[in-house]
């Protein structure tokens, strides 16, 4: 069936059409010109030029898109429907103008042929992506260059800061006024640049925690959920499938392993419904469509076929996260923008996007219930104490270091949060001057801001016995790390202390940290978190292909 959103709050005048039309209607690609349409690319079909492109993006592009296209952090995958549709013009077109409000650096110094070839790659991987669900590379190949001489460049301005003052237990807190202005620092560019990680090199937690690892040599692990009987799911998102562990041994590793579905489309968010001890379906985001498997306690693998309950925007960012009210009345669907900080009314693609939308789980109309946030999908999350929705954001890029701060907020319904003519309250952005000012007012301020560009992904609400008394109640939530700061900063897992209130006061705290060297190459991205029965943190690695485990010993 196709399923229509309602809007709820008609702030800004516009048509609101169901998905499928609105994407049949989308053909423009960043708004190309009828020109660049045209264009036709003079190695097409050439095996060669593909292979070319491949060594030209390894060194041009990987750092940020990944190396299969599928994106990092705040930057979207190449592998979608939109860019399937370009048109090779039209892609040779933007790589050589580039999108300085999406972060997108110019390429036209490159020689044409040059820029040709990494069109000719970059549509090989639609194409490919479109035979089977793709396979996640697996986890690098250490590089010999890499040094353990520490990066020299001035400490950031308090309260920002950077992966090498990131300390467990280090409480921080970024307030309104601690914002500069937009571009008092250059944009950067400063992808991945991901690496083995070395025998000797662990992640580093607090005093009295110890850090085992859980599995390895998983395909893309992403979003992690403990299932009401204690067994854990994970989405491996580009592999395409969900997998299930059940049961943990002496020394902290699964009993056993198995996969509970297959052939999705990078799928994400998983949930159970309905809330409680006994599920009767597990719901989960993939990229195109929101899709439910029947489940009971203990199935480790589906033992029906997959329900079709609401389509859902492709590309862009893909993660959908989804979460359902404490009395299971209300199912959440995070939809994150198409771009970094497109406006709406220009760009098609943005409809019905940088929302996180409800409905019935039953009858599912998705409607907004909260709007102008740029992208919610890495995590949504009910807080079992009050009941509110929280979520984890990815702010916008491309105004400098210091800026945007990412946050993690509860939702207010029908709350607006700027996206994106403005940022944390009334801060217009300086791409989209002297639109809706009648918005200004409205913009909330989120409860928690952390670092810009930070990429902070899912986050969970620590219910377990096993860590100290202060700790219960509190939020954790994996920081996949930058791309748009001079020095990394992110790669991490944050504690926001709740103080046995249910409400955060704006600081948090670094828990889980050491995922990046000295020399700055990354070799963890922490994606997913959850609680285990045991009361141990688990963590999804996509980086290393691992989940952590985090447990208190009190030592």
């Amino acid at each position: 069936m196709h399923v229509a959103i309602r809007r709820l709050t008609p702030v800004i005048a516009v048509v609101v059409l169901p998905i499928a039309l609105l994407q049949a209607v989308d053909k423009k690609f960043h708004n190309a010109p009828d020109s660049a349409r045209a264009q036709k690319n003079p190695f097409e079909g050439q095996a060669s030029a593909v292979e070319a492109g491949k060594r030209l993006y390894a060194r041009n592009c990987l750092s940020c898109h990944g190396k299969t296209g599928q994106g990092k952090g705040n930057v979207p995958s190449l592998l979608n429907e939109k860019v399937e549709a370009a048109t090779a013009g039209e892609v040779f077109w933007f790589i050589t103008r580039g999108s300085k409000a999406n972060g997108m650096p110019a390429w036209g110094f490159l020689p044409a042929t040059q820029r040709w070839q990494i069109v000719s790659y970059v549509k090989s991987l639609g194409s490919s992506s479109n035979a089977a669900p793709a396979a996640a590379t697996p986890a690098p190949t250490a590089e010999p260059n890499v040094t353990t001489a520490a990066i020299k460049a001035p400490p950031p301005p308090a309260p920002f800061t950077d992966f090498r003052y990131e300390k467990p237990g280090t409480t921080r807190k970024i307030t309104v006024k601690d914002l500069p202005q937009p571009y008092f620092t250059k944009s950067a560019q400063n992808g991945g640049d991901e690496v083995a990680r070395r025998a000797n090199v662990w992640p580093i937690a607090p005093a009295g925690f110890k850090v085992e690892l859980y599995a390895s040599d998983l395909k893309n692990p992403r979003w992690l959920r403990t299932a009401p009987n204690g067994d854990i799911f994970l989405a491996e998102s580009e592999a395409g499938r969900i997998r299930v562990f059940h049961g943990m041994t002496s020394d902290g590793k699964p009993e056993a392993t198995q996969v509970f579905a297959s052939d999705l489309k990078r799928p994400y968010g998983i949930a159970f419904y309905p809330p409680g001890t006994d599920p009767q379906w597990v719901y989960v985001g993939n990229e195109n469509e929101l899709v439910r498997f029947p489940y009971r306690n203990g199935d480790m693998k589906a033992t029906g076929s997959v329900q079709h309950v609401a389509d859902l925007p492709t590309g862009g960012h893909w993660t959908r996260a989804v979460e359902f009210s404490v009395d299971g009345k209300r199912m959440f669907v995070a939809v994150g923008s198409e771009s970094n900080v497109d406006d709406p009314e220009e760009n098609p693609g943005e409809k019905e996007r940088a929302r996180i939308l409800t409905c019935n789980p039953e009858a599912c109309e998705l409607q907004v219930y909260a709007y102008g946030i740029r992208n919610p999908g890495g995590g949504i999350a009910v807080n079992p104490q009050t009941g509110e929705l929280w979520c984890s954001v990815n702010e916008r890029d491309a105004l400098g270091d210091d800026l945007v701060p990412d946050y993690i907020t509860h939702v207010q319904e029908n709350g607006f949060y700027g996206w994106p003519w403005w940022y944390i309250g009334g801060h217009q952005d300086p791409r989209q001057k002297g639109k809706h000012p009648e918005l200004k007012e409205k913009a909330i301020v989120p409860d928690v801001l952390l670092q810009p560009h930070n990429a902070s992904l899912e986050l969970t609400f620590y219910q377990g016995k096993q860590f100290p008394a202060e700790y219960y109640g509190d939020i954790f939530a994996a920081e996949h790390g930058s791309w748009n700061k001079a020095v990394r900063t992110g790669y991490e897992v944050i504690r926001v202390p709740l103080h046995q209130t249910g409400h955060a006061t704006g600081e948090y705290q670094d828990f889980l940290t050491g995922f990046v060297l000295p020399d700055g190459k990354v070799w963890g991205r922490p994606v997913g978190t959850t609680v285990a029965p045991d009361g141990s943190l688990l963590v999804s690695d996509d980086a290393s292909n691992s989940i952590w485990r985090v447990s208190y010993t009190g030592k």
